[in-house]
């Protein structure tokens, strides 16, 4: 995470440090062209001022004060006829840099030498004409002296703003990336420990930025890994419980029926107690199955359209010997036949769950109803019982994987908690709705509709 650290710190650092030293580096020119213009406009204002004085009073006097007003200064002035000599001039040592201003061609003002940076001095030449043998050029020299000095001053002032910039810049950069990485540093621990195994992270709120968004799925991540744990841990021993039971009766009895001396028909008792927890098992397994295919979403569903009546008798064919045997009497009610478009084998799976749990639950003697009927573009079925019926603080638990109102899964009720998800799976995969209504020690109705 110091590596993240140290690139944010970077990217902005660099970043900012081009822009900085770009404007910088603008700013500083600007400075400099704009005193160069200055003293190019001074010199040359100059210039005009002493040609003008000089053609409204031409005389030796007039080039005499002219001279005198350039002396000592930064600027000179050399005062030349029209083919170029001299005719006075402020200091003699300006006079070696003396343009041959004759070459030039000059019929108005004009700057001979501006490039200050290789010469002492800049130049500019004024022509002046007085008569027809008093002419000739005011030639101003502008030491480039001043102009090193302000340049030196600016570099060493932006240099010395340019450092303190940097060193600015990295120390808030540094604080900065510190405050942006710390979320991604914690969140990176917290990775770590789901890798590992442990779910119980707590990640603080950090806002509603990107960070925060991850932050918040990272935090919903442990969170639902620590639910999956939990379940996965209630699976096996659910697992382990529900297998274990008829396994235990299987060798128990198999042991007890294969001893000597056990009259035929006390064999023939256990032999039938082995069959009852086979087909436990067998219809274990077969949930099992139904529940791996529940949570690898491979439960396909066909629609076609198929009528009801028909499609209810030969269910209620099927279970009614089942019904008969615990006393209990099975009601069809169906009083129109109707077309229900859904998968007809995922739907006879669904009705023989809710009846088979009706069976289950329902007390001697009572009636169980299966019923069904069309509601608008709709079908709707329901199977009602008189049985132990389910508190009402449990009913929206009851289709989770695995869950039990009974929670000590007694052999006398032997349900495996599977059924009803696998029913809930099958009439969302259909794009329908189940829905249950019960009371503790009345019954329950199932509502499927599709």
């Amino acid at each position: 995470m110091n590596r993240i650290s140290t690139k944010l710190t970077s990217y902005f650092f660099i970043s900012v440090l081009i822009m900085e030293t770009s404007l910088m580096l603008y700013l500083h020119q600007s400075i400099i062209h704009s005193r160069i213009d200055e003293e190019f406009s001074q010199l040359m204002a100059s210039g005009s001022n002493h040609r003008d004085v000089l053609i409204e009073y031409y005389s030796d006097t007039t080039m005499k004060h002219i001279v005198l007003m350039e002396k000592d200064g930064d600027r000179g002035v050399v005062i030349t006829d029209s083919q170029g000599s001299i005719i006075l001039s402020s200091e003699g040592n300006i006079a070696k840099y003396l343009p041959q201003v004759k070459e030039f061609d000059l019929q108005a003002d004009k700057v001979l030498v501006s490039e200050w940076e290789d010469s002492p001095y800049i130049i500019s030449a004024h022509p002046y004409h007085v008569d027809s043998q008093h002419s000739g050029f005011v030639i101003m020299f502008q030491s480039t002296k001043s102009i090193e000095q302000l340049v030196g001053k600016l570099n060493m002032h932006f240099g010395l703003a340019g450092v303190t910039s940097v060193v600015a810049l990295f120390i808030i950069y540094a604080i900065l990336s510190k405050f942006l990485t710390r979320p991604l540093i914690r969140m990176k621990e917290a990775t770590e420990k789901l890798s590992k195994g442990d779910f119980d992270v707590s990640l603080p709120f950090i806002g509603k930025d990107e960070l925060g968004e991850l932050s918040v799925s990272i935090q919903k991540l442990a969170n639902d890994l620590q639910r999956l744990k939990k379940e996965r841990n209630e699976f096996l021993a659910s697992i382990a419980h529900e297998l274990s039971t008829p396994l235990t009766y299987l060798i128990g009895y198999s042991k007890v029926a294969m001893r000597q001396g056990v009259d035929e028909k006390e064999r023939e008792h256990y032999l039938k107690i082995i069959e009852e927890e086979s087909d436990r098992m067998k219809d274990l397994v077969k949930n099992l199955l139904d529940l791996a295919k529940m949570d690898e979403n491979t439960f396909t569903v066909s629609k076609n359209y198929f009528w009801a009546r028909p499609f209810l008798e030969d269910i209620y064919k099927l279970v009614r010997p089942s019904f008969d045997l615990k006393n209990l009497k099975l009601d069809l009610i169906c009083q129109e036949d109707f077309e229900i478009h859904a998968d007809s084998v995922r739907l006879e799976q669904v009705v023989l769950n809710l009846l088979d749990n009706a069976l289950k639950y329902s007390n001697e003697n009572t009636t169980v109803t299966l019923e069904a009927r069309k509601e608008g573009d709709r079908s709707v079925i329901s199977v009602t019982d008189v049985g132990i019926g389910i508190p009402y603080e449990e009913t929206e638990f009851i289709f989770e994987k695995l869950y039990r109102v009974e929670k000590s899964r007694s052999r006398s009720f032997g349900g495996s908690g599977i059924g009803l998800a696998v029913v809930k799976e099958l009439v969302d995969a259909h794009g329908g709705s189940i829905e249950v209504e019960s009371a503790l020690g009345q019954g329950s109705t199932f509502t499927v509709t599709v």
